[in-house]
């Protein structure tokens, strides 16, 4: 059975060898083996595969002179390493590298040849085998380069725990340990490269994009995680669709067509070089242009896109390069490469052939009988540049400095640094072996591996707790999951002035250790999109929102497409693109355009606007006018006119008028808290002393002629001080429902924000509105009160009380409290003070026109009327006409009373009334001259009753000038009241009071 098994695994071993001849792979023997994966060939030629006869390996094609100096890299690594004399000292290490041509199939077949040969080793057969050439067992393998590759490999070698270090595989998938277990890598997770790139979509203001991505185990996850982060970001993706090298016409085409008809101008593509290729040869046939590609490392400076030919489509990249490593004397190893001299590197000699375009004359591939394969394949530098279908013979003499190739591109060494790195890794975990002490080693009772005898499982052990300095001085180890984490550096690509070229300009960088957002750093001076120009491409589905709008959303579009709606009053946004509008502060209200909140106008009634002005002038002409009555009162305070008036109370109710027009005053100007406490008593007090002066007034005058003939009592009952009692206490209930008021709910000023959302109207808070109501409830029942007397009193004598006048006041009292009631309630701000200050102003004026007016008018202009004779006679009038009434209806009443019983008629009762006939005087004076006759001697009245006029004669002489006339006045007058009402006497006997 174990002789069977050998027989089994040298036949795979040996078919294996079979498909890789020694031009196929680069070998050299050494203590210790080292795999190595490279992509000397980007592809395979497609061959149908009809099994009519047995399958024959595929070719590979389109050689990769970037894969052949990463080889390179390794072998100078592995040379360096066994020239040292401190790492691994009296220890070989040897390799044997393949050519995974870009492909999972090739990849695997070269990882079985690891497997094989570390199958035969683990089951000691060389007894058996009897094997002439033995060669070691391969514990670690440098590579691949693809992650889909990588992980096929992966999954493989982790069956077998053979370690597997990538320098070029960046699929965040390879970092879950549960399936590959043996995996790790010197190149940063796609994690952040994906991360990174949302970063400069944002940091540009982009929110419309397209992605691609390959159709691998690398583009799938890379442009997953990128989609997760755009999304944080609201970046909207338009299309979003899968690449690979081997799609067929039809798809490119349509891949070709959404990216042509799509509005987004920048595309995401998370691809290698192979697989974008054919999208970007058709992009370029068809000449689309005006697009911006966000690269991912794989491709950012591959050769088989960066072309200058492809140039005008794609010269708006933006890519992600791994940071550039130094690896000394690399240059000069590069240079020394030779098919005769490089023994052991069996790519050399196809490497040779492609640089120079000839053959080597001992090589069977590269025959002319065999180079035919390679029209119309080979298509630029980075793919070989054999055109002709027969190439002619290398001489060995060709000088590999005079040919420029990405072989000899050694500026930015990446990947190449990568090589170095992961060769450098294997090395120290086997020195960590080497060095090792028993008792603190890794294993099982901190014992050691034998370095003679290691295996790969223990090697993979010592690589997970790697930490070692590198040649640039930077720490080097794994992480949990295997990872290197890495910056990256931001390239731009530019055409060459000098030769035409594509070269990648370094335009900022990305460091994974920086705090987020300070991670990105961008330098824009140095960007050229499209090759040429410095203006940021536009690639948002719609246009920005500019300050002073909101982004609003459209129905069935996504996030990104949006309209500009904007901001309503009272908000703002001073950003573009804002998702929403702020809201202004209490006291702010947004200015006409939006963009910033400002004061909000404060508004009362101010002593500088024209309204406050006018009111203000009608409230200082109302107190002047008042102080120009009470002068003239004052002045004149002896003449009838004035002492019939009542001169004491006249003067209080001057004085009460003096407070209501200066209450209005406090109306005015911005309302403060004392202010507030102040106008509404004021108001009401003043007005209330005045409608009580008027009632006091009115009221004494009615008791005066409707009273019987006064006795002591009368007059004491009818004095001042009751008069001024009367009116204090009228004017206390008032004071106590402003200080009730004031002590319950006092008012206060009050900033009001709810009635027009760009004023603030400071106003008084009333505190209690029936507070105010029973203030201006009470001074209206006075005034009824007043009114109702006044009313009453309206035909007592003109001159001396003058009750029409103060009934006509009242009624205006009314009238404008009435109209005060509706326009308060609905009117707001600064208006409602306002209201207020016209009822006022209107009533005070009303009051003092009606009242006393007509007093000054006579005082002033008409001083032959301002006589004792003129109020007596007016007050005598006044009691001839009551009496004339009074005799008038006993008259009735004794003829209807004569006529019931007898039929008679009754003679009149005798009277002095002298009764004469409607007949006008033949020879009258004039008017002038009658009333100075009247003045002088007397006055006569007219008395009209239906069918006859009564003609009433009164004179009034000095008694020094005429004493017996005054006699005879009275006895004529007692004579003719005899026969008169009591009320006559009454009024008589009531004069010497005024």
């Amino acid at each position: 059975m174990t002789l069977y098994s050998c027989c089994l695994i040298l036949l795979l071993f040996t078919g294996n060898t079979a498909a890789y001849g020694p031009n196929q792979r680069a070998q050299k023997k050494g203590d210790i083996i080292l795999g190595g994966l490279f992509p000397i060939h980007f592809g395979v030629a497609a061959k149908d595969q009809d099994l009519k006869s047995r399958p024959e390996s595929v070719e590979c094609i389109r050689y990769n002179f970037r894969g052949f100096r990463w080889l390179q890299a390794m072998i100078f690594a592995i040379e360096e390493i066994n020239s040292s004399p401190t790492l691994l000292p009296n220890m070989t290490l040897g390799y044997r590298i393949f050519d995974t041509c870009n492909t999972v199939s090739k990849a695997l077949e070269a990882t079985l040849s690891f497997v094989a040969q570390n199958k035969i080793d683990s089951l000691n057969l060389d007894e058996f085998c009897n094997c002439s050439e033995h060669i070691p067992s391969t514990i670690a393998v440098v590579g691949a380069t693809g992650s889909g590759i990588s992980t096929a490999v992966a999954n493989l070698l982790g069956l077998f725990y053979i370690p597997q270090v990538s320098y070029a595989s960046s699929s965040r998938l390879l970092s879950n340990k549960n399936q590959f277990k043996s995996f790790l890598r010197t190149i940063p997770n796609d994690e952040h490269q994906a991360t990174a790139m949302a970063d400069i979509i944002e940091y540009f203001r982009w929110n419309w994009v397209g992605t691609i991505a390959a159709d691998d185990d690398y583009g799938r996850p890379g442009i997953e995680k990128f989609r997760e982060e755009a999304e944080e970001r609201d970046i909207c993706i338009d299309f979003s669709e899968l690449i690979s090298q081997y799609s067929d016409e039809e798809e490119i085409q349509q891949v070709v067509e959404v990216i042509q008809n799509s509005t987004a101008r920048v595309i995401v593509v998370f691809s290698s070089g192979p697989d974008l290729e054919p999208l970007i040869k058709e992009i370029v046939r068809r000449n689309i242009t005006g697009k911006i590609w966000l690269a991912s490392e794989a491709w950012a400076s591959s050769s088989l896109i960066a072309m200058p030919e492809f140039f005008r489509v794609i010269g708006s990249t933006i890519g992600f390069a791994l940071k550039a490593g130094q690896i000394p004397g690399f240059r000069e190893f590069l240079q020394k490469v030779h098919p005769k001299k490089s023994t052991n590197n069996g790519f050399a000699k196809e490497f040779w052939e492609e640089t120079f375009n000839c053959y080597l004359p001992d090589g069977s591939k590269n025959s002319p009988a065999s180079t035919s394969f390679h029209k119309g394949h080979e298509e630029g530098p980075g793919a070989g540049n054999g055109t002709a279908a027969f190439r002619p013979p290398c001489t060995g003499d060709e000088n590999i400095t005079s040919v420029e190739t990405p072989y000899m591109d050694y500026t930015h060494l990446r990947i190449s640094y990568n090589v170095y790195l992961a060769v450098y890794s294997i090395a120290h975990a086997l020195q960590d072996i080497y060095t090792c002490t028993p008792g603190k080693g890794l294993f099982t009772n901190g014992s050691c591996a034998d370095i003679k005898k290691v295996e790969a499982w223990q090697v993979l052990k010592h690589l997970r707790h790697l930490n070692f300095t590198n040649n640039m001085g930077e720490q080097v180890d794994f992480d949990e999951f295997g990872d290197l984490v890495g910056n990256y550096s931001i390239i731009n690509w530019h055409l060459s002035p000098e030769d035409g070229s594509v070269v990648f300009e370094e335009v900022g960088h990305y460091n994974v250790y920086a705090k987020k957002g300070e991670r990105l750093f961008i330098n824009e001076n140095k960007i050229l999109w499209s090759g040429f120009s410095k203006e940021v491409p536009f690639s948002n589905c719609s246009r920005d929102c500019l300050p002073g709008t909101r982004k609003g959303i459209i129905e069935g579009e996504p996030t990104c497409c949006f309209e500009c709606v904007d901001c309503p009053d009272g908000e703002y946004s001073d950003e573009t693109d804002a998702s929403a509008c702020d809201k202004c502060p209490e006291d702010y209200w947004s200015n006409e355009n939006h963009t910033s909140c400002i004061p909000k106008q404060i508004e009362f009634l101010s002593w500088t606007e024209p309204f406050g002005i006018a009111l203000t002038l009608f409230a200082v002409l109302g107190i002047f006018l008042t102080s120009f009555v009470l002068g003239v009162f004052t002045k004149f305070r002896n003449t009838p006119i004035v002492k019939a008036t009542n001169r004491e109370l006249s003067y209080l109710l001057l004085f009460s008028l003096l407070c209501c027009f200066s209450s209005s005053l406090f109306f005015i100007g911005e309302p403060q808290n004392w202010t507030c406490r102040l106008r509404q008593p004021a108001f009401g007090i003043s007005f209330v002393l005045c409608i009580s002066c008027i009632l006091v007034k009115t009221n004494r005058v009615l008791l005066v002629f409707e009273a019987k003939i006064p006795t002591s009592l009368h007059r004491k009952w009818w004095g001042l001080n009751l008069q001024f009692l009367l009116v204090f206490l009228c004017t206390f209930v008032q004071i106590v429902i402003c200080v009730i008021w004031l002590y319950t709910a006092p008012p206060s000023s009050y900033r009001n924000h709810e009635l027009e959302d760009e004023i603030i109207f400071i106003t008084c808070h009333e505190g209690s509105l029936m507070a105010l109501g029973f203030l201006i409830g009470y001074t209206c029942l006075l005034a009824a009160i007043c009114f109702f007397f006044a009313f009453k009193s309206r035909k007592l004598p003109e001159n001396f009380n003058e009750a029409k006048f103060i009934t006509f006041s009242m009624l205006i009292f009314f009238i404008v409290w009435i109209s005060f009631i509706p326009a308060y309630a609905s009117t707001y701000g600064k208006f409602v003070s306002a209201v207020e200050v016209i009822a006022i102003l209107a009533a005070s004026f009303g009051l003092l026109a009606c009242i006393f007016f007509n007093k000054v008018y006579i005082i002033l202009f008409k001083p032959s009327r301002n006589t004792i004779e003129e109020v007596r006679c007016s007050t005598a009038a006044h009691a001839f006409k009551v009496a004339a009434r009074a005799t008038l209806r006993r008259s009735n009443v004794s003829r209807k009373r004569s006529n019931s019983l007898g039929g008679s008629t009754g003679s009149t009762p005798s009277s002095s009334i002298s009764s004469k006939s409607n007949h006008e005087d033949p020879f009258p004076l004039p008017a002038s001259a009658e009333r100075q006759r009247q003045q002088q001697r007397g006055c006569k009245q007219k008395v009209s009753f239906g069918s006859g006029t009564v003609t009433l004669s009164l004179s009034f002489e000095e008694p020094q000038k005429n004493a017996m006339a005054n006699r005879n006045a009275k006895r004529r007058n007692s004579l003719e009241a005899q026969n008169s009402d009591d009320s006559l006497m009454r009024h008589r006997a009531l004069l010497p009071l005024q």
